[in-house]
């Protein structure tokens, strides 16, 4: 943990050096305009669901997440309302449902059921994971005002450094945090567009939170596919 730490602020250093205008004399004003950038820092809210879901697993209560991070525009045409954008960025998501994730004491392999049926007072599982979007992006945009519509859409590759699962109910309480089936590499595909501050944000998982080892009662595959949909709000 504390060597991803240091390499994420590492990197956050280097990028932003990389990303800072120079203003040399208030003569130089208009050319440094003419070379704007948008939408530089993000941060975002997003309700989360779970796809394609095995027979007897669903959510319950909310599920939510946060999103923060930086993407270096880099615009592409001569007036600079089209660009790419490649950051980095970290991300929180929670889900409350009825899947068990637990562990068999003898063999340390991981145990997967419904609770359908079961009385629990908590059963919700948290990711955190460090994000590197890229994005192509298209707006309004001018040097005058940093109120404009945008439409970005791109991908969005992550690496889920850290789980955990929280089951509790009376007189009992599992926690795990080490799954082997956990697919810690995610992919997604994401659509942003909006107007000023309030910006409609939607992600969509392109592989599948658990592996092919992941089975309910040795038969069903858990799978999961997370979505979010929210609001993105940019800073420049």
């Amino acid at each position: 943990m504390k060597r991803l730490f240091l390499f994420v602020t590492c990197y956050f250093v280097i990028f932003l050096s990389f990303g800072q205008e120079i203003i040399v004399s208030p003569s130089a004003e208009h050319a440094l305009d003419s070379l704007y950038r948008e939408d530089q820092f993000y941060v975002g809210v997003t309700f989360n669901l779970l796809l394609n879901r095995p027979d007897g697993i669903s959510q319950s209560g909310f599920s939510g997440g946060m999103h923060l991070g930086f993407i270096r525009d880099m615009p592409i045409n001569k007036r600079r309302n089209v660009a790419f954008g490649l950051g980095l960025g970290y991300s929180l998501n929670v889900y409350n449902h009825n899947l068990f994730i637990g562990e068999e004491e003898n063999t340390g392999q991981s145990i997967f059921n419904s609770l359908k049926g079961v009385e629990f007072s908590t059963n919700r599982f948290a990711k955190h994971l460090i994000e590197a979007p890229f994005e192509f992006r298209w707006r309004t945009s001018t040097p005058e005002t940093h109120k404009f519509y945008r439409i970005y859409t791109g991908l969005k590759i992550g690496y889920l450094y850290y789980f955990t699962s929280n089951f509790k109910q009376l007189n009992n309480e599992v926690r795990q945090t080490k799954i082997d089936e956990l697919n810690r590499w995610r992919m997604g595909a994401t659509f942003t567009f909006g107007w000023n501050t309030f910006n409609f944000h939607f992600y969509y998982s392109l592989n599948t939170l658990f592996d092919d080892n992941a089975l309910i009662n040795e038969v069903d595959s858990v799978g999961l596919n997370p979505i979010k949909i929210g609001l993105m709000f940019y800073i420049l």
